[in-house]
């Protein structure tokens, strides 16, 4: 990509930000109610070698006894406050510096609300793109990737439908092949049934005219002799953005693909791992993590747990993707029931997707051309309610008023909805190849699901209208959406290393930065009763992020 068309096209991303961050009102501290409100923890400025402010910095303090990670913004006077930390030694260090050298202080000793020495950041470049110097390109997302490398919207468009749910583009493009080399990773990728790569589906995902396309744009811009880009950034957070609160709890294992995440009635967190016979519960009060081992599943299969859900009575359930069963577990008991699942699909394949619970305790899915309920007890089928266009989806939920509504339809993208009381179903398109995946009702009984080609579906139960809002961040997707008690709508957008909250009666977004750049949310939980809520999501990289807004 030739220097001037670069910088076209970091102006015009960040003059479309800009735009977006005018519109967009933001978020501070839970329980907060004013803009202005003091946290109460060690606090200070960020500014430039130069003296100037710094707005948008994510200031982060690391704990040296638990590795839980604080991180807060600064404002526009380059002002940043913690709240208030356990006492102790922590690692005082700024989260993305990109432009900027790095800044890390090993041992700051936090006691009390201390006064911080200021923190003097100096740039690397006085340039707009930034150099891809191994730092820097580490710490891009996917967006800016794909912004900043050459190549057509049709063949960036295969990467972000394709290649988009289970990793962070920075797993791809870090790598460097040859034609022959891209073609065989892309089969692997994309004939693969499901991501532990092990039984081969024809045809796959996409056309070979597609894989041809692919691969050869692959090859060219991250080939053995392709030269790195120059890096167009989105901006830094301004306003709202820099009034929240984020906070990353690592997790004890590592490589577990961690998928879901689930809140019980006592506030911890429930997450699930995608690769590993255990599941695990966050207390937030006290950052300790237990984990519990699910049994070995069926013989020649993978462990693994893909949809996690906590009931209303705290019962645990969870889906083995690749054992084709259902469990659930009683934490009081430490009880683990297993409830074979009747599917079509091969061991080690996946087995379907999500599932809904209905108030009752009955199981409800989409699959087989049609909606059918099951026995959470003993996997018998009870209801079934035949489709006509779509065979079945990724996604399913229950409303409390009676409706079901699956996202992520095949073969084409659409959505099934169906009224349990009268059996009526419909079956509305949405855009090609970008349609809605996994979501939750609101509190109005309509229904908010994340596309993955980058647009917010709603559904409107009572008028029956599909309608789509396109994200403000290019090259970003969607993988589920949830809705607090207030009917905002909050969903992590993939490769963009952003969060958003989304105001339907104003149409406004607000867009939290994210301390990493990558930032695979697949199912968040928001937490009710906080004010603000609060939003927990847990990452593909093994970390529970907890989103506190301001206001």
């Amino acid at each position: 990509m030739s220097f001037s068309r670069s910088r076209g096209l970091a102006c015009a991303l960040a003059a479309f930000a800009a735009l977006c961050a005018a519109t967009i009102p933001g978020a501070p501290p839970a329980r907060a109610q004013s803009q202005n409100v003091a946290l109460g923890g060690a606090n200070g400025l960020v500014k430039t070698s130069k003296g100037e402010a710094l707005e948008g910095i994510m200031v982060q303090l690391i704990s040296k006894k638990t590795n839980i990670r604080t991180t807060v913004y600064s404002d526009v006077d380059g002002r940043y406050e913690f709240p208030k930390l356990e006492a102790g030694a922590y690692t005082l260090r700024i989260a993305q510096p990109r432009e900027f050298f790095p800044f890390v202080r090993d041992d700051t000793r936090i006691d009390g609300s201390p006064q911080l020495a200021d923190i003097v950041l100096t740039r690397i470049t006085t340039t707009e793109l930034l150099p891809p110097l191994r730092d820097i390109a580490a710490q891009m997302t996917g967006s800016e990737w794909l912004s900043s490398l050459a190549g057509t919207s049709e063949e960036k468009k295969l990467l972000t439908n394709y290649c988009n749910w289970c990793h962070s583009y920075q797993q791809i493009f870090r790598n460097r092949y040859d034609e022959a080399g891209w073609t065989k990773i892309i089969y692997r990728m994309t004939h693969g049934a499901g991501s532990p790569l092990i039984n081969i589906r024809e045809p796959g995902r996409l056309s070979k005219e597609d894989e041809a396309k692919l691969v050869h744009w692959l090859a060219t811009v991250r080939g053995p002799e392709s030269k790195d880009p120059a890096f167009a950034t989105l901006p830094r957070p301004q306003g709202r953005q820099t009034r929240v609160v984020v906070t990353e709890y690592e997790l004890p294992r590592l490589e577990t693909a961690t998928h879901d995440a689930s809140g019980d009635s006592q506030g911890r967190v429930w997450y699930s791992t995608h690769r590993s016979s255990y599941v695990g519960r966050l207390d937030p009060k006290t950052g300790k993590v237990d984990e519990f081992h699910v049994p070995p599943p069926a013989p020649g299969s993978l462990p693994g747990t893909h949809w996690i859900h906590v009931d209303k009575n705290d019962i645990v359930w969870g889906s083995e993707n690749w054992g084709h069963s259902i469990w659930r577990l009683d934490p009081r008991t430490m009880d683990f029931k297993r409830v074979p699942w009747k599917v079509s699909e091969g061991v080690n394949s996946p087995m379907g997707g999500n599932y809904a619970l209905d108030p009752d305790g009955v199981i409800w899915r989409s699959r087989e051309k049609s909606v059918n309920s099951v026995n959470a007890l003993t996997g018998e089928q009870m209801r079934k309610l035949p489709t006509k266009k779509f065979a079945g989806t990724y996604g399913a939920a229950v409303s409390a008023d009676g409706r079901y509504f699956g996202g992520g339809a095949w073969p084409k993208d659409g959505v099934v909805i169906a009224d349990l009381k009268t059996g009526e179903v419909w079956e509305p398109d949405s855009t090609p190849n970008s349609g809605p995946a996994r979501g939750e009702f609101g509190p109005d009984n309509s229904y908010w699901s994340g596309g993955r080609g980058g647009v917010l579906v709603h559904y409107d139960t009572t008028a029956k209208r599909l309608r789509e809002y396109r994200i403000p961040t290019p090259y970003a997707s969607l993988y589920s959406a949830n809705v607090d008690r207030n009917g905002e709508v909050w969903a992590g957008e993939m490769h963009s290393g952003r969060y958003f909250r989304f105001n339907p009666k104003t149409i406004n977004w607000t867009e939290y930065v994210l301390p990493e750049p990558y930032g695979i949310d697949r199912e968040t939980w928001i937490d009710n009763s906080t004010t603000p809520v609060t939003v927990w999501y847990v990452d593909q990289e093994g970390f529970l992020v907890r989103i506190q807004p301001l206001d």
